[in-house]
């Protein structure tokens, strides 16, 4: 369907959505919208209308603030949305959070499914790999907040990431722009679209390339590590079959292939191990030191082979039948994603464990039908059904090395029937293990929304969605290598006791697992404008997300073997109660936005660490009860003599209600495994405080204009581990960015920009280090940089 929408000015457009038309009542019409030339179009409730006339909490960033800011990713877009936190120490291991809800922290686990929903023209993407890939052509992102139960449904219960990327236009149009930066920065991309069949079929085919030197340095090898190598392909072609019927099909294929991924040394804490098992006598034991204990100098020793090579794409199908009264819509999609990563996982020079790797090769198929009414009506509705199916292969080869026996184990076995047996240092030399894990979900569903418009200005929104999922995987793992023990001429309990040792670090796992759970989520929302530009809402929702399988394999029950009761993790299940007020001043110049909200959840899905002695294992377990509760204001003022800005921020007091079975902190942590209480600490991942502000300045010059913006971004400490451990706490930090341009009414643009202006040193995410040693490693944030990017429109 065309639009004619006219967004608001760059700043104006970056706040969040703002009710502003009293006048209007329930759902609107296109042709409301496209004559509304201030209006942000969302499909927040998966029809278009206008984001002021939206009553439930969201953030909408459209493609013109997105590309004005040079934003082309999620982790630069939480710069701009306080409420979205964006971490990833490679694809594989990505997590979206929202009120500090969503997935936590921890080591991947394919058996664990987002919280949040990634959705991109429709289409659900089930791997958190596709929210670290490079944002291209994009009309808009919207970030809707708390359980979409209803029409987003699947595993959406802490919010969704909705992605619209810009449709084939029958008016030729194009746009080009290249940039070049500091520590070899460079980008280009292309978008052109035109119609190919009179005014029946148009096509549009985007083109993005991204390339970047890491910021990290190993002395190891010389060379520099986590850079940036995006390649990014997309081609749609839209079919207006009739008056009254359209098809769009889409196919993209996105390839990251850096040398990535490792930290810097960070710091050592305090464990309750003894002294001569932690990080500082080991390490001089060794000989080791790391190359710097400033983490800001960006130096790490890692020697071994790196690689984040992360391939994904898909075709989507969409059509549209218009019927007057209300509108059918299918989509149908493939998706495909496959990782192949190598890892020194250690991320020293030492040789523990200079190899693991977990390939992962998934397939996913959906089918969306629904029919939303059109126009102005009593009672406006949507109703669907979904199907989705996803098969994953996911393979794992980890090896140890020469240091590994004295660092994971020690000098002496402690265990078995002779505890005082001597472990030789090459007990573990290229012991190994590998695995193989398959795994398929089915998801079906059906849902339903109306609004009932009982008045001009009150307006009541319940909806339903019922969710059945069936899910089963396979997992076996196997060892090998190391030391023979059998030829040492040691005793039999001797043999016993170092085989013991070797298996306490990884030993053989296989089961299966198959279970299927069913549940009736949804929300409703009551809404009053009672004077123009003025609306308060409330709501409730309830969220589900299905339970999970643990597939990287299972930590160790008290007589070390795998704790197979660990394997499958229970359904997460959460309820929300929100209120809000948006308004809009002075002939929309001053928009004021406030919302309050509590989210409590029931067995909270949580990626926890295992505290033995050996290797780090990630599984997922359940925690008994986590609330995130808090609130969140936008201020934004529209051009004012050349001058707009905005204040916008969120409060969030996400934390563990329950947990009394959790992994110990760090500090805590002594030689056998066992658990804490964490229940009233923080949840991880979520700062009590995100404050972004800006303010932007043009003037007219010549035939353009000229224009300076300066934008910075707060956030407060936040625990990096579910452990809550007070050596794996991230400061707060203040980043600036500043931007300097000239933009001509002829099309083209150009402009600096510098990020990180007053060079902040900062933590993105830290880790504890194999064996819990003490050492923790970390991935510093980006350094001040700047770039210069020309660009060219037409058209449109």
């Amino acid at each position: 369907m065309k639009k004619n929408t006219v967004y608001l000015s760059v700043l104006l457009s970056t706040a969040f959505p703002i009710v502003g038309h009293a006048q209007t009542t329930g759902s609107q019409s296109a042709s409301e919208v496209d004559n509304d030339p201030g209006a942000i179009v969302v499909t927040a409730r998966r029809r278009e209308e206008r984001a002021q006339d939206v009553p439930i909490a969201l953030s909408v960033l459209s493609g013109v603030s997105l590309a004005q800011q040079a934003t082309f990713s999620l982790a630069q877009v939480t710069q701009l949305a306080p409420t979205l936190q964006f971490t990833s120490s490679n694809p594989r291991n990505t997590s979206l959070n929202i009120r500090g809800l969503g997935v936590s922290y921890g080591l991947a686990n394919d058996g664990l499914e987002q919280g949040v929903g990634f959705y991109v023209d429709g289409v659900y993407n089930s791997r958190p790999a596709a929210a670290a890939f490079d944002l291209l052509d994009v009309e808009r992102v919207e970030i809707l907040r708390g359980p979409q139960g209803t029409l987003f449904g699947k595993n959406t219960t802490a919010g969704a990431i909705n992605i619209t990327t810009a449709a084939p236009s029958f008016t030729p149009e194009g746009q080009f722009e290249g940039s070049v930066g500091t520590h070899s920065f460079g980008q280009i991309k292309g978008s052109v679209s035109g119609p190919l069949i009179g005014d029946s079929v148009a096509g549009r085919l985007s083109i993005g390339y991204t390339t970047r030197d890491g910021f990290v340095k190993s002395t190891a090898t010389g060379r520099n590590t986590n850079d940036l190598d995006n390649f990014v392909v997309r081609g749609q072609l839209l079919w207006n079959a009739t008056p009254t019927l359209n098809f769009r099909l889409s196919g993209d294929f996105n390839l990251q292939n850096p040398d990535c991924c490792t930290q810097v040394y960070v710091r050592v804490g305090q464990t309750l191990k003894p002294a001569a098992r932690q990080y500082a006598a080991m390490a001089a034991f060794l000989g080791y030191a790391p190359p710097s204990l400033n983490y800001a100098d960006r130096l790490a020793d890692v020697d071994g082979k790196l690689a984040a090579r992360s391939e994904l794409g898909g075709l989507s199908f969409t059509g549209n039948l218009d019927l007057g009264r209300a509108t059918v819509t299918s989509i149908t999609a493939w998706r495909y994603w496959d990782w192949k990563p190598a890892n020194d996982r250690d991320y020293t020079s030492l040789d523990i464990l200079p190899q693991s790797a977990n390939p992962v090769q998934q397939n996913q198929y959906s089918q969306e039908l629904r029919v939303s009414s059109n126009g102005k009506n009593t009672i406006d509705y949507t109703v669907g059904v979904y199907a989705y199916y996803q098969k994953l292969y996911g393979q794992n080869v980890t090896e140890w090395g020469s240091d590994a026996a004295y660092w994971l184990i020690g000098p002496t076995t402690g265990t078995g029937a002779a505890a005082n047996t001597p472990v030789p240092r090459n007990l573990l030399t290229g012991y190994f293990t590998t695995s193989q894990a398959v795994s398929t979900v089915q998801s079906y569903a059906g849902f339903a929304q109306a609004t009932w418009n009982i008045t001009p200005t009150l307006h009541f929104t319940p909806g339903l969605r019922y969710t059945y999922e069936k899910k089963d995987a396979d997992y076996a793992a196997i060892v090998g290598g190391g030391l023979d023990t059998t030829t040492l001429g040691l005793n039999a309990g001797q043999v016993a006791a170092l085989n013991s040792a070797k298996l306490s670090i990884a030993r053989p796992q296989a089961y299966s697992v198959a279970f299927n759970s069913g549940a009736l989520t949804g929300d409703a929302n009551l809404s009053w404008q009672p004077v123009p530009n003025v609306l308060v809402y409330s709501s409730y929702a309830r969220g589900f997300k299905s339970g999970g399988i643990n597939l990287a394999g299972l930590p160790l029950n008290v007589q070390n073997n795998p704790a197979l009761n660990r394997a499958v993790v229970s359904p997460e299940k959460n309820q929300t109660y929100e209120a809000g007020l948006k308004t809009q001043w002075f002939r929309h110049l001053l928009t004021a936005n406030f919302a309050i909200f509590r989210t409590d959840v029931r067995d909270f899905q949580a990626n926890v660490v295992d505290t033995g002695p050996g290797a780090l294992r990630g599984y997922i377990a359940n925690v008994a009860k986590v609330r995130s509760q808090g609130g969140e204001f936008d201020l934004s003022v529209a051009p004012i003599s050349g001058f707009s800005g905005y204040v916008r921020g969120a409060y969030t007091d996400a934390k563990y209600v329950s947990f009394a079975n959790a992994p110990c902190p760090l500090e805590l942590i002594a030689n056998t495994t066992a658990s804490c209480d964490l229940s009233g600490q923080p949840l991880p991942g979520s700062s009590k405080w995100a404050l972004s502000a800006g303010t932007e300045y043009r003037r007219p010059v010549r035939d353009g204009s000229a224009y300076v913006g300066v934008d910075a971004n707060y956030r407060s400490s936040f625990y990096a581990d579910s452990s809550d451990s007070k050596y794996l706490r991230i400061d707060a930090y203040t980043l600036v960015n500043l931007r300097v341009g000239y933009a001509s009414n002829k099309g083209w643009e150009v402009f600096a920009l510098v990020r990180n202006l007053f060079d902040k040193n900062y933590l993105q995410l830290l880790t504890p280090q194999t064996g819990n040693s003490g050492l923790v490693s970390g991935l510093p944030g980006d350094p001040r940089t700047f770039q210069v990017t020309a660009r060219y429109r037409f058209g449109g």
